[in-house]
């Protein structure tokens, strides 16, 4: 019995340290995995969107707290002035989550552009949502204040032909991000106004 309650007592001591060390490392990497998940992942996306900003969008990154999550927008300076933010947002595809960056000048209230980051959508069907410019394409100039929707279901959005879960999960990513930028759009601006153009 003795060395029933010695074994036990070892194995939570164990585990309590290993435990502890897991915790220590992952706070010590996660800046820089997120760091690398910006700059390969969405990086390109933003800089293709931003393109011809006068600063970096990806340096500028700022963070606001939007209930118990901390999201990241990250701002372009165009003659000038911080006048467009772009954000993540996610849709649900037919392969899983879309991840997508979505850009808004914040002077007129419309979208600047739409790019695809992550998907595990069907090559050749879905996956053009990433590879096709056409498609994202058509959200540029919409207002974040009318609702996106698939000429399908009453909108202006030409579906991707043979993939309509994916377009529409598109469309409802960007939804996504219309309505957490006019939650968060004072906060926005206000953060905005406190980067140097």
């Amino acid at each position: 019995m003795n060395k029933m309650f010695k074994l036990f007592i070892a194995v939570v001591v164990f585990s309590g340290a290993s435990g502890g060390l897991l915790a220590t490392l992952r706070g010590a990497t996660q800046e820089k995995i997120e760091f690398q998940q910006i700059k390969f992942v969405k990086g390109p996306a933003i800089q293709e969107i931003l393109k011809g900003a006068s600063n970096d969008p990806l340096a500028g990154r700022f963070k606001i707290k939007d209930g118990k999550q901390e999201l990241s927008f990250f701002p372009g300076v165009f003659d000038g002035k911080v006048n467009t933010v772009a954000m993540e947002t996610f849709g649900k595809g037919y392969g899983g989550n879309i991840g997508l960056i979505v850009a808004v000048n914040i002077e007129t209230d419309q979208i600047v552009g739409v790019a695809v980051t992550t998907h595990s959508e069907t090559p050749g069907l879905g996956a053009r949502a990433k590879s096709d410019p056409a498609f994202t394409q058509q959200f540029k100039g919409v207002s974040v204040k009318e609702p996106v929707k698939l000429k399908s279901d009453g909108g202006k959005i030409d579906a991707i032909s043979g993939a309509t879960v994916t377009s529409k999960g598109v469309t409802g990513g960007v939804m996504a991000a219309m309505e957490m930028y006019l939650r968060l759009k004072n906060a926005i601006v206000e953060k905005a106004k406190s980067i140097k153009a």
